[in-house]
């Protein structure tokens, strides 16, 4: 039988290592990486059955890697890695697509666990729309968060939640929480300079750092 194959991404070589010895133990082929920016190439260039990368990277962080990923291959199952202090961030990419996430320190039995699942799960659910389909709502979204104080700050700091009342898919919530102006622009038509003031917030080193994005 082919063994599966897993993409691991983190910046820590230390836990690169020690994923990469629990998967080969579980079963699995595993390649590793440091950089956000060459795991997202990896990923949608090679083929995989499991992507586990972390939430906060230098180059790119985890919720971009996810985004992109979801579009190209829109059935690949991502777990996000985290530490404690991020653990809100990764609850949130659930929401947004992700399969699981790991806390750090794991144990090599909830690594197993998480992938096998969520490559078992992702066997057999049908992709989400990975295009933009909403067209209105998205620019609702950005209409309100130009004059919306209160909206831009629970955005910021609710993330996906602050989304509810608002019928988007998950490739459209990345693209509004990730500043992904190219993309919603691609399907939507130019945006005007007020509609853009929101997606151009998440794009500031602090965001990055901060959430992963």
């Amino acid at each position: 039988m082919k063994k599966r194959k897993a993409l691991v991404i983190d910046d820590e070589q230390i836990v690169l290592d020690s994923v990469k010895k629990i998967l080969v133990e579980g079963d699995y082929d595993a390649e590793v990486t440091p950089s956000g920016r060459q795991g997202l190439e990896w990923g949608i260039q090679k083929n995989y059955d499991v992507v586990l990368t972390d939430i906060r990277m230098p180059d790119i962080g985890g919720m971009v890697v996810l985004r992109d990923l979801k579009r190209a291959k829109p059935t690949l199952p991502v777990v996000i890695i985290t530490g404690y202090a991020n653990v809100r961030s990764a609850v949130q990419a659930m929401r947004l697509g992700a399969s699981d996430y790991l806390e750090k320190p794991f144990t090599p039995d909830e690594l197993l666990k998480s992938v096998d699942k969520a490559v078992q799960t992702a066997a057999s659910q049908a992709p989400q729309d990975q295009t933009l389909v909403h067209k209105e709502e998205i620019l609702r979204v950005l209409e309100r968060a130009a004059t919306d104080g209160e909206f831009v700050h629970q955005l910021l700091h609710n993330w996906a939640d602050a989304l509810d009342g608002y019928n988007l898919n998950n490739a459209e919530k990345l693209a509004l929480l990730t500043g992904d102006i190219d993309w919603i622009e691609k399907y939507a038509g130019p945006l005007t300079a007020k509609q853009k003031r929101w997606l151009e917030k998440p794009l500031s080193a602090e965001m990055l750092r901060t959430y992963g994005w």
